[in-house]
């Protein structure tokens, strides 16, 4: 899962982003608006957490910019401890949560968890895709019951897919989502068809459908 964080304070996205990345998280930062704008525009994330006071433009006017471009990014708000106006400005505009300034990691990393529960996985705790059961928390993944041995990348490609099912997903996109978005200066994306060929591989070993389908000129989709 992909998260951006908008935080002009550099020892609060370094904090921030350590702890994060411990749960398997890929971080990006942007510590401006401007910086935050053009990322929002250019890569999708699955979680923005937002601070609203940016030393040269309002976060509340990103968060506009970030549901138009995808409605479904979570956005969790940072807040300071007095502005209520600005926590309810900030839900109206279709923030789904907000924390308030100081907070402890601990905290922030539970509401980011429970945000992509309701947003990928309807508040459950594990997905479920006909014969296929993924636990996102506890990262396993399940075929007619019986454990997937999958090495990380491969684990949240899956997810990746399982969560996007029936969109055709570019290679570049499925490379920044697993890898970060600085992966787009490499030359190709040759790489993703290894971890493609060996994810189908063990997932079809038990006994599951092939869902991933190449999109020629495009990419790939999974679903039936």
């Amino acid at each position: 899962m992909k998260i951006l964080i908008v935080e002009d304070e550099l020892d609060i996205v370094n904090a921030t982003c350590s702890f994060l990345k411990k749960g398997d998280f890929i971080c990006e930062y942007a510590t401006s608006f401007f910086d935050a704008e053009d990322k929002i525009i250019t890569y999708n994330y699955d979680i923005v957490i937002l601070d609203i006071n940016l030393p040269d433009g309002n976060g509340l006017d990103l968060l506009k910019i970030i549901k138009k471009q995808n409605s479904k990014t979570g956005v969790l708000v940072l807040s300071a401890k007095d502005s209520l106006d600005d926590k309810l400005k900030g839900l109206d505009l279709g923030a789904d949560d907000y924390i308030t300034k100081p907070f402890h990691l601990a905290e922030l990393n539970s509401r980011v968890n429970s945000l992509l529960r309701r947003q990928k996985f309807e508040g459950g705790h594990t997905i479920k895709f006909n014969e296929i059961e993924i636990n996102p928390n506890d990262r396993w993944v399940k075929v007619h019951s019986k454990p997937v041995e999958l090495t990380k990348k491969e684990f949240y490609l899956l997810l990746y897919f399982i969560t996007n099912k029936d969109r055709v997903l570019t290679k570049e996109s499925i490379a920044e989502h697993l890898w970060g978005d600085s992966i787009d200066m490499v030359d190709n994306f040759d790489f993703i068809y290894t971890h493609m060929r060996n994810l189908r591989k063990k997932l079809k070993k038990l006994g599951a459908e092939d869902y991933m389908q190449t999109i020629y000129g495009l990419g790939y989709k999974f679903g039936e």
